[in-house]
């Protein structure tokens, strides 16, 4: 029984998978950066097709690489207040390296640099790490996570008929659905109440004086 064991096998070994994702992740990294007249371009940025079970290995992959991305710019970010604008070599870049403020710039960026060498143990591409630390980095630098979504297709892959699905980066052709707005209630003035007209008496004591009236009669003719 496979308790604790993570992730599918794939139908290859261990050596023979970090390979494979190895290589999408940097297919799907590279399509970022598309460039008109290019052989063989992409026909939409940021996105590859696979079979549905590589693409939800695929995306903590791909996740993990983005979320070193962003913490390196972070770090990017505080050592570029110790850095300097001078050229290499020049006495005032080497009046600065020689400086307090090189030991701390070197401090600030140290974390970043580490995380650069730990995604390219990853990814072992320098244009897709490039795009990585350049372009997705600043692109997610305000999400917490879920950079990628997968979109399952309906037409079936040719030959075996597996499953397939499109990765791609979040950001960009998202559709967004707006939300219901609630049904303003409007309080309804109250109803004024008429009175009803009071019952008058008259046709009652005419009444009244009639049959009085027909009973002396009556008593006279006796």
């Amino acid at each position: 029984m496979r308790h604790r064991v993570k992730g599918r096998k794939l139908g290859r070994n261990a050596s023979h998978r970090h390979a494979m994702f190895r290589n999408m992740a940097s297919s799907l990294i590279r399509t970022v950066r598309v460039e008109d007249g290019e052989p063989n371009s992409p026909k939409v940025a940021g996105r590859i097709v696979t079979t549905v079970p590589k693409a939800k290995e695929l995306r903590p992959y791909v996740e993990r690489l983005v979320t070193m991305a962003r913490k390196a710019a972070t770090h990017q970010e505080a050592a570029d207040e110790f850095s300097t604008t001078a050229e290499r070599n020049s006495p005032e870049w080497k009046q600065w390296r020689t400086s307090d403020q090189w030991q701390k710039w070197n401090q600030a960026i140290a974390p970043a640099v580490a995380l650069r060498r730990r995604a390219f143990a990853l990814l072992r591409d320098e244009e897709a790490l490039d795009i990585l630390f350049d372009e997705l980095a600043e692109r997610f630098q305000d999400r917490p996570g879920g950079y990628t979504r997968i979109v399952r297709l309906a037409q079936r892959r040719l030959g075996d008929a597996g499953e397939q699905a499109l990765i791609e980066f979040v950001g960009e052709r998202d559709r967004v659905r707006k939300k219901r707005s609630a049904p303003v209630v409007v309080d309804s003035a109250p109803a004024k109440t008429e009175k009803a007209p009071e019952p008058s008496t008259e046709p009652q004591a005419s009444a009244a004086e009639d049959s009085g009236g027909e009973e002396t009669e009556t008593a006279k003719e006796d």
